[in-house]
């Protein structure tokens, strides 16, 4: 059973029995959506802001510098996308882990390879593209996104950003953040500290971006995409990418959305351009964001990421005709 089934059947509960909107339709789409994934987002806040505390407080910044701070040029940031792959977070879930690389001291374009490659790529994914499409696209779905995790923290870390980090971001700088001598309490009551102080700075975040994407999920038609992005309209692929933006899912959930856009003819290039804006330039996550690092850094990240999942679109529908 789906772990999160309880927290829609709570959803649903509201929706339909407590605020009595009737099912199937807009308005009901888009509450049920909004009380879901604001539930569950925070939730996931909770428990990966808590996670990483516990394990920072016994993991020394300087081990986790020496992984991701590799002497040889560019390695990081491959370490950090391999990394990204593997553990199983959404756009939303993953900020935590970027802020606590950010003050353990890890170079920030290394960071920001984690961020972009974890909510776009995991292995749920790949096993649903195998299944719905074969080997080659569920292969080049993973090394595209691991091409564009890679080239974005390079890019990022070319450009020397860090000024454009909030403070919340540069406390620690490397320092002061292993806590070896601390009991099993202790380390809970830190844990617990950490993560309300994060959660209390981001809460609102979550929900104005969540909202805004279950009004986009309610009321935008699901043909939408389909109508204006179809095959053969040199425009679909930067459609399909800005129409992603705004909505919120990981990747296990949008692509059964992608399997019903290729049927209704919208390229494939263009259906995964669509899925991995959607995971990996999420409006929640930028919401999120804007707490850890200026708006010009949101949208630098935005920009170098957006542009290399268009290339990635079009790639795909050159190569997949």
């Amino acid at each position: 059973m789906n772990i999160f089934y309880p927290i829609q059947l709570f959803a649903d509960w509201l929706t339909f029995s407590v605020f009595q909107i009737v099912p199937k339709t807009l308005l009901a789409s888009a509450v049920d959506f909004f009380i879901f994934d604001t539930i569950k987002i925070i939730l996931l806040l909770f428990a990966v802001i808590s996670a990483v505390s516990i394990v920072r407080s016994f993991l020394p910044p300087e081990k986790i510098r020496n992984i991701l701070s590799h002497e040889k040029k560019y390695v990081g940031n491959i370490l950090a996308s391999l990394l990204g792959i593997v553990t199983p977070f959404c756009s939303c879930s993953a900020v935590p882990l970027f802020l606590g690389f950010v003050q353990a001291g890890v170079p920030l374009g290394t960071t920001f390879s984690f961020l972009v490659a974890s909510p776009m790529i995991n292995e749920v994914a790949l096993v649903m593209l195998l299944g719905m499409f074969g080997w080659k696209i569920a292969l080049l779905y993973v090394f595209s996104g691991l091409l564009i995790a890679i080239f974005a923290g390079m890019v990022i870390e070319k450009m020397d950003v860090k000024n454009l980090l909030e403070e919340i971001a540069l406390r620690g700088n490397g320092k002061n953040i292993n806590l070896p001598e601390l009991n099993w309490k202790e380390r809970i009551g830190y844990a617990r500290d950490y993560t309300l102080e994060i959660v209390g700075k981001v809460w609102f975040y979550v929900v104005v971006g969540v909202g805004v994407g279950a009004w986009i999920h309610g009321y935008v038609p699901a043909d939408f995409l389909a109508q204006y992005a179809g095959s053969g309209k040199w425009y679909a692929v930067p459609l399909a990418v800005l129409i992603g933006i705004p909505l919120y899912s990981n990747a296990a959930g949008v692509i059964p959305l992608v399997g019903v856009l290729t049927e209704k003819g919208v390229a494939i290039g263009t259906s995964l351009a669509f899925m991995m804006a959607v995971t990996g330039l999420s409006l929640p996550e930028f919401m999120i964001l804007k707490k850890v690092m200026k708006t010009k850094l949101i949208f630098i990240f935005a920009s170098v990421v957006g542009v290399g999942i268009i290339f990635t679109g079009y790639l795909f529908n050159a190569v997949l005709k």
